[in-house]
């Protein structure tokens, strides 16, 4: 159809769909069997919210395109998980693990923390879920309880002493 038989006021700005957490190209898309379970529970809630989505016709088409486009990103991550299953038998910091460790310098010295290394979607650094891809998961992984592990922070190289792998 032609635009000079549309009335401006029929023309509809797409919405903004905000981006899922980054996951470098290349790099598969792993979760824990509790990441997905979340994730399929996330897309389970989108479609009974856009079910449920009520005004006017043009706050209905829009607010539903804002669902599908949320959708569309949430199923291209449940349809790329790769499923990793927790082992209790590794002796080294892997995916799924629960590390424990101690910051060696910096202005942490002394401190102990512990984090779990999961999928970018279920990272939540307030639950220590950290995401696989970030630079202290990198640091940590491949390293086993007694080790010290390097991790850059801006400029500072500061050191992590494995104190216990979960």
């Amino acid at each position: 159809m032609s635009r000079g038989f549309v009335k401006e006021d029929d023309q509809e700005e797409a919405p903004f769909i905000p981006p899922r957490a980054a996951l470098p190209d290349g790099i598969p898309n792993y979760v824990t069997p509790r990441g997905l379970r979340s994730l399929l529970e996330e897309r389970t809630t989108l479609e009974q919210e856009r079910a449920s989505v009520s005004g006017s016709d043009m706050e209905r088409r829009r607010a539903q395109a804002e669902y599908d486009g949320r959708l569309a990103l949430l199923n291209e991550r449940i349809v790329t998980a790769r499923v990793v299953e927790p082992t209790t038998a590794h002796t080294d910091v892997r995916f799924g693990s629960t590390v424990t460790f101690t910051h060696v310098d910096g202005p942490q010295r002394g401190v102990e923390r512990t984090i779990t290394i999961v999928g970018v979607d279920e990272a939540a650094v307030k639950e220590q879920r950290i995401a696989f891809t970030a630079p202290i998961a990198r640091a940590l992984i491949g390293k086993r309880s007694g080790d010290t592990a390097e991790f850059e922070l801006g400029p500072t190289l500061l050191h992590l002493h494995i104190t216990h792998i979960h």
